[in-house]
């Protein structure tokens, strides 16, 4: 009877430890490993998704998700992934702190001991410097499609020969 149960321990013991040596990877496929905000308005919120794939044949739950600071915020799917589907984390970035950021998400699946970390990332302005950064784009792309409809209209004329 001992042996029985000396080995049973034993064999529970050898599934727990091959658990602990699987990686988030092993498991998921997340669609990208950074995400990139850009320049970004102070104390405008902005969110993203990253949509994670269930690359197994059983179902698996995304147990948490965290960020490196208060500032991020990924909202957790209460739902089982299904094998081979797919689910989205949302993740908010409050944009309060001035400056370029560079933030992990810990996405972490029952099971895996390791979480997966992707990031975002991005560069908050003040409202005046995000508001001129704005104006620059748009006055950008209003000389592109000029110089596009100038482009257009001398083809054509020299198409025509008039």
């Amino acid at each position: 009877m001992k042996k029985i149960l000396l080995m049973a321990a034993m064999f529970a013991g050898t599934m727990a430890i091959n658990a602990q040596d699987k990686k988030p990877d092993d498991v998921i496929k997340v669609n990208t490993q950074k995400h990139d905000f850009g320049k970004i308005k102070q104390n405008v919120p902005v969110t993203t998704e990253f949509f994670i794939t269930n690359t197994t044949d059983k179902p698996i739950y995304i147990e948490n998700a965290w960020g490196s600071c208060g500032c991020t915020t990924p909202e957790v799917p209460k739902e089982p992934i299904a094998p081979n589907a797919t689910t989205k984390l949302k993740v908010g970035y409050n944009a309060v702190a001035l400056n370029f950021f560079d933030k992990d998400v810990n996405i972490k699946i029952a099971g895996i001991t390791q979480p997966k970390i992707v990031k975002i990332t991005g560069t908050v302005l003040e409202p005046a410097a995000y508001d001129a950064y704005v104006k620059g784009l748009k006055s950008k792309e209003g000389k592109k499609t000029e110089d596009a409809t100038k482009s257009k209209k001398t083809k054509t004329t020299s198409k025509t020969g008039k």
